[in-house]
């Protein structure tokens, strides 16, 4: 199994504490409504989002994929982090075993954050993940990303 880390940081004019509420804690209900083309439904099938639980993502027709099923791995609200592992998504873990994502949001200038994200992934026996791949799945979590931000943007009383 190899194992391949990559990180990155995105800053935001959105305080720490709002894109946490809105990305992280109100996922299910928010990324439905702003990405009706792309997110079918969010669902746990295990839990309600603390540790420990499953959460199913079902996409639409035509998105390539049906859905992905990820674990929750921690919540923390004082530190405004979160992780979560990949466990369950057609194509994706073909050659997977997992992908472990940690987010965490810290204050940034004038009032918004600095998002700090984390990708490891693991892959199953000799497998090297292609520059391209990994690049598509940053190019997704990131519009998902700046559909909440735009969100946010413009109902600046939502998630206060």
């Amino acid at each position: 199994m190899g194992v391949f880390a990559f990180s990155d940081e995105f800053t935001s004019p959105v305080p720490p504490a709002r894109l946490f509420k809105a990305l992280i804690l109100d996922f299910g209900n928010l990324l439905p409504k702003l990405l009706p083309q792309l997110i079918k439904s969010v669902e746990f099938t295990q839990g309600n989002g603390e540790a420990g639980s499953i959460r199913q993502i079902s996409f639409q027709d035509g998105i390539g994929r049906r859905s992905v099923t990820n674990r929750v791995e921690a919540v923390d609200p004082e530190t405004i982090s979160y992780s979560y592992s990949l466990i369950e998504g057609e194509g994706l873990l073909d050659k997977m075993e997992t992908v472990v994502y940690e987010v965490q949001f810290v204050p940034g200038p004038d009032g918004g954050s600095i998002n700090k994200m984390k990708s490891t992934y693991h892959t199953k026996g000799d497998i090297v993940l292609t520059e391209e791949e990994v690049k598509e799945g940053k190019e997704k979590a990131l519009g998902m990303y700046k559909a909440v931000e735009a969100y946010l943007l413009q109902n600046p009383e939502a998630y206060a």
